[in-house]
């Protein structure tokens, strides 16, 4: 393989599909163009989260079958005992009201994690394009794993 080059530093990269030693950008893959730092993130940037899509919609699937198992249940029970059901039929229907709205709730949840995954990994990309950004106006790059120098303070 031929000597690479970083698109995000400058600096002689040896693999252009693992992350820059120098500054830490992502892999290029063969098709890519550079892009600016100005622009979006893409969609295929973010994870797509698929197992917990599908948990999501599970829970609000059960919560609706739940709704209608329960609309069952009154219909059956008025039906076969009459007025004489009514009370044990409102603490069935009080139960499994609870647990739709738990299950609901728990698929709203899941959405609420997809969202936040999606925020971090966006934070995640945008600063990595800062870094790679500073370095490329600075021209300073730190070499990997070099430690923290502390800021001398003023005596008191």
């Amino acid at each position: 393989m031929s000597e690479s080059v970083c698109p995000e530093c400058g600096k002689h990269r040896p693999n252009l599909n693992a992350v820059c030693p120098s500054c830490g950008a992502p892999p290029v893959s063969a098709g890519s163009e550079h892009r600016t730092q100005e622009e979006e993130i893409r969609t295929q940037d973010l994870e797509p989260y698929v197992a917990l899509r599908y948990i999501a919609r599970l829970f609000k699937i059960l919560a609706i079958l739940m709704v209608i198992m329960l609309i069952g249940e009154v219909i059956t029970g008025l039906m076969s005992q009459g007025t004489h059901a009514v009370i044990t039929l409102l603490g069935e229907a009080t139960r499994l009201l609870v647990l739709a709205g738990l299950m609901w709730a728990g698929g709203d949840i899941t959405i609420l994690l997809i969202d936040a995954g999606h925020d971090l990994r966006v934070a995640r990309i945008l600063l990595g394009r800062i870094n790679a950004s500073m370095h490329r106006t600075t021209g300073q790059v730190p070499p990997v794993g070099a430690e923290r120098t502390e800021i001398p303070r003023a005596p008191r």
